[in-house]
């Protein structure tokens, strides 16, 4: 996974896009079309933000060290295994990749991580509305526990039948603990679970952070 910040913007003014933005997004689309060709890739894919939705944790207010994710592209891709995919970190190509996307970018993070955790695979095929949900907790497995008790009501109020939890192999790597990637048809499938359900604050954001863990959302396309 490649997270960067190339536009800071507010949370609905992602229309807008910089030149920087576009090479960035151009650059990182040629290469997944050439990672799609080889043997060892199952799927790459590039995503650009559209929306902060609400939902941030308020635990992140005792933990003012942990920077607030702002990353407005993204590009995922699912090697066969995890040796496979630290073979390609350590390619020119990649690296390569690194040096142009860091000239562009405020701030940036690469992780290797494996599916800890998942409700069902999450569809890259074709167009929707997916989220990043960057974790901070002060505990992994608690962290762990309150993703599991909390995606039932996700499942329950949004009709959610896929997501997978990134857990990064290196933990010094990003001040994240967890990365939760999920899908719907349409911002109307989310955002009005989270925007008006009176039930989504007791049951999802207080158990974050009763938990000492904190959520950060964002909620991209494919670009």
């Amino acid at each position: 996974m490649l997270a960067l910040e190339v536009d800071r913007r507010p949370p609905l003014g992602f229309f807008i896009q910089s030149r920087h933005k576009t090479r960035v997004l151009k650059g990182l689309k040629a290469l997944t079309q050439m990672l799609r060709s080889q043997n060892d890739v199952l799927d790459a894919t590039v995503f650009k933000a559209v929306v902060v939705p609400p939902g941030r944790g308020a635990f992140l207010n005792k933990r003012p060290n942990v920077p607030v994710a702002r990353f407005d592209v993204v590009m995922l891709v699912e090697f066969v295994d995890i040796e496979a995919a630290q073979r390609f970190q350590n390619t020119a190509r990649w690296k390569e990749t690194l040096a142009t996307t860091s000239q562009n970018a405020r701030h940036s993070f690469t992780i290797s991580a494996s599916n800890t955790r998942h409700i069902g695979p999450v569809d890259h095929t074709r167009d929707g509305v997916f989220l990043f949900n960057y974790f901070y907790a002060d505990s992994l497995e608690l962290n762990l526990k309150v993703w599991n008790y909390t995606a039932g009501w996700f499942q329950d109020q949004t009709g959610l039948d896929n997501s997978t939890v990134l857990l990064p192999i290196d933990a010094s790597a990003i001040p994240y603990t967890i990365i939760n990637h999920c899908r719907w048809d349409r911002l109307r499938d989310i955002l009005p679970a989270i925007l008006f359900n009176k039930t989504f604050k007791p049951f999802v954001l207080d158990n974050f952070e009763q938990n000492n863990t904190a959520a950060i959302p964002i909620l991209y396309k494919r670009a």
